[in-house]
């Protein structure tokens, strides 16, 4: 009864807990943050400085006693205490403006395909003890399909391919649960790496990692563009030690990610390859729904569609899928008792 009466006031919220960026959803006010995954620390008192996009500008520009940190790596809690810190953050950014006395929220959080009863029991205490009343897991594609407005909890088979910034998950979804899966490490990040390698092995050039994701964005493809895009790199000469400039096409940047697009394709493949043939019928029908920013690359659905001869489209606003699902499940409980995950924290 007591629970009931604080469930009516309280500030429900659905977060997506990425690697590269956190999306917290309330159930009155629709997608109310949307920032970078960074916290930014000061080593001499523990005190927290900055957090989200104010902490990302910090990268790579700090003092020694200052530490920018990104506290999940693929998609998993890499460091406990200050994700605890920036989801508590969050949550008290979400609160203030309410009730004097608020009741602690209700909070549905994404999670990748490929976690661990001890990450899922690492995820609810970090959200518990950022002052969550209670917590419940879902599947990343999961939510991410809920959010896409799929039938999920029809008898149709339905495959998704969320690109995020730490993992790429690819599902096939039918009647409320996961048929076949499969989780791999290579996803928006990993695609940063390859023009940093790129320009490492091809100019002799060391970049960081916010000019290569910046890259990416501007003329970054899965397949040659029809109308020539072209980008300056700046970065340190390896061979002189000086700041230097030189331009880089879309062809080039094209050839830098077609590793990482390659195996996201041959994974998706080997994926339907396991798939029961109805299933697969029903996806040779419907098509592939992609998700998640990776999913806004150009040319990857078109490329993965010519590697699989099968339609491929990206669904509305890919890179808010995931946490439009965890706030849509705040409102239907009898799915959501469905599709979440088994607590962690009662073995």
């Amino acid at each position: 009864m007591l629970s009931k009466i604080f469930g009516s006031f309280s500030q429900d919220l659905g977060i997506d807990l990425g690697t590269a960026n956190t999306l917290v959803y309330s159930r009155d006010k629709g997608i109310i943050i949307n920032e970078p995954s960074v916290v930014a620390i000061n080593n001499r008192t523990g005190q927290v400085l900055a957090v989200g996009q104010a902490a990302r500008d910090m990268m790579g520009k700090t003092p020694g006693y200052l530490t920018t940190s990104r506290p999940l790596s693929k998609g998993i809690i890499s460091d406990f205490e200050v994700t605890e810190k920036m989801l508590r953050y969050f949550i008290d950014r979400v609160q203030r403006g309410g009730f004097i006395f608020s009741p602690r929220p209700r909070v549905v959080i994404g999670v990748p395909l490929e976690i661990t009863e001890v990450e899922r029991k690492a995820v609810e205490d970090a959200v518990l003890s950022a002052g969550a009343r209670e917590v419940a897991l879902v599947e990343n594609t999961m939510a991410a399909a809920i959010g896409a407005r799929l039938p999920v909890n029809e008898s149709v088979g339905t495959m998704i391919v969320d690109i995020g910034g730490g993992t790429t998950d690819i599902a096939v979804i039918s009647m409320s649960g996961i048929v076949t899966w499969k989780s791999l490490p290579t996803a928006g990040d990993e695609m940063n790496r390859n023009i940093v390698q790129y320009a490492r092995e091809h100019f002799n050039l060391m970049v960081g990692d916010r000019v290569a994701e910046a890259i990416k964005i501007r003329i970054g493809s899965a397949r040659p563009l029809e109308e020539a895009m072209q980008i300056e790199m700046r970065g340190r000469d390896l061979m002189t030690g000086l700041p230097r400039e030189t331009m880089v096409n879309d062809t080039q940047i094209c050839e830098a990610l077609s590793r990482s697009v390659r195996l996201i394709i041959e994974n998706i493949k080997a994926t339907l390859e396991v798939t029961p043939p109805e299933l697969v019928a029903d996806i040779y029908e419907r098509g592939i729904i992609m998700t998640g920013g990776g999913a806004m690359l150009r040319g990857i659905a078109e490329a993965i569609s010519e590697a699989a001869h099968i339609p491929v489209r990206v669904a509305d606003d890919p890179l808010t899928c995931v946490v439009r699902g965890s706030g849509l499940l705040l409102d239907d409980k009898v799915l959501l008792s469905t599709i979440s995950l088994p607590s962690a924290r009662a073995n």
